[in-house]
């Protein structure tokens, strides 16, 4: 029958992008590695990093906490939040990301913060200066799933092949899961990267 038939290629259809635009936005070059980072030369993509790079935005808590997890295991010395506030009259967002660290038991000499960006194009601009003047040469960048891609590509377009950056989202937030397809603000926040992506590559930035 002909609804058996549409059935199965909606079923088919919903499975194809509930696997393929979660692993295209949200790549992990953190995936394959142990809790821990190591020493071998053989994973190099598991060494430790230089800083910790977390922008604001969307479930910034969790972001915040996937940061301070990083730290906490040893994958860098440094963590950097970025991200202006939500607020006018509040704190920025990376302030109060600082303090979330700070209040979890990294030190407060082991966080730096950049208050202005308002923008993921602003977050890789402004917190590039400051990697710079930290001689900081590779990062792990963490974002929510969704974002991490277009992050990713915002921080490489700004670094200019000086930077190493590894990717490593946050798996799952308040905003974003692995069924994110069965929300309307699932294919909201997936169509909209999707769409900001491609507007990337034609040489815009947001």
């Amino acid at each position: 029958m002909w609804w058996k038939w549409a059935g199965a290629i909606v079923f088919i259809f919903v499975v194809t992008i509930g696997f393929v635009v979660p692993a295209y936005l949200g790549p992990n070059d953190l995936a394959t590695c142990d809790k821990k980072p190591t020493n071998s030369s053989l994973k190099e993509q598991c060494q430790k990093a230089d800083a910790i790079v977390a922008v604001s935005g969307g479930d910034t808590p969790a972001r915040a906490a996937e940061a301070i997890s990083l730290y906490k295991n040893g994958w860098a010395p440094l963590i950097i939040f970025s991200g202006a506030a939500q607020d006018q009259s509040g704190p920025s967002n990376a302030l109060a990301m600082q303090r979330q660290a700070i209040e979890a038991g990294v030190p407060e000499s082991s966080v730096s913060i950049e208050e202005d960006s308002r923008t993921t194009a602003e977050n890789a601009e402004k917190t590039r200066s400051l990697l710079k003047q930290k001689n900081i040469q590779k990062v792990i960048l963490v974002t929510s799933a969704y974002h991490q891609r277009r992050a990713s590509l915002e921080f490489q377009k700004r670094a200019g092949g000086e930077l190493k950056i590894m990717n490593h989202p946050v798996a799952t937030d308040s905003q974003w899961s692995n069924f994110w397809w069965a929300t309307p603000s699932g294919w909201w926040l997936g169509a909209g990267e999707l769409v900001k992506i491609a507007v990337f590559y034609t040489g815009g930035s947001h």
